[in-house]
């Protein structure tokens, strides 16, 4: 019976430990990643820095581009995503879904350029980079569907739009160089931003209201 609590007792101890050396090991990376670029900066550097040794960092990682894809991750569907997305979720009317989308692709562009600025300044020509962003490109446009689906379904979508077409032009206007060239680039509030960009979705995507 002793026995028996003790393994009660040790597991959330054990779990509360990984997460603590995970959360180490990434801390570690960002840093690196930030000061010296991606390329540059080496699993046993990080594995020092975050007091571990590099087969921790390979078992719980796999290596730099795993790493890469949880900082990442953590950036762009993070807490400012979950809240946003929360709201198209729980949205009935499939128009107004459209233009609350408005709100998660600032949410993930807000939390990029707060947590990622840095790495992506370091590493503008990193091949790693690049790899990671397509594969979170391919879930974001994963992640859109089901908005397009309820939009034909309630048969709302534009007139002469496609379905496939609908999906590749909502991707194109929440895309990444978008938010680059009208916020980073040209000057614009995220306020700003998210409001052309739902008034844009509307008129593109959805059928006039008569």
């Amino acid at each position: 019976m002793p026995s028996g609590r003790k393994r009660n007792y040790a597991s959330p101890l054990r779990e509360k430990a990984a997460e603590d050396t995970r959360a180490r090991i990434l801390a570690s990376a960002k840093a690196l990643f930030s000061r010296l670029g991606i390329d540059k900066a080496t699993i046993g550097a990080i594995a020092q820095s975050a007091g571990v040794a590099e087969s921790t960092v390979y078992a719980l990682f796999k290596g730099k581009e795993g790493l890469l894809g949880a900082l990442m991750e953590a950036a762009l569907f993070g807490d400012r995503f979950a809240a946003a997305a929360k709201h198209v979720e729980g949205e009935e009317d499939p128009v107004r879904a459209i233009a609350l989308t408005a709100h998660v692709s600032r949410a993930i562009y807000d939390g990029e350029r707060a947590e990622l600025g840095i790495i992506r300044g370091a590493s503008a020509f990193s091949a790693a980079l690049r790899k990671q962003e397509q594969r979170f490109e391919d879930i974001r446009y994963s992640m859109q569907e089901a908005r397009i689906d309820r939009l034909f379904a309630a048969g709302r979508q534009h007139e002469g739009l496609t379905r496939d077409e609908a999906r590749r032009v909502m991707w194109m206007y929440t895309s990444r160089d978008v938010w680059r060239l009208l916020v980073e680039e040209g000057g614009w509030t995220p306020d700003r931003y998210q409001s052309w960009l739902s008034e844009t979705l509307v008129a593109t995507l959805t059928r006039p209201t008569p």
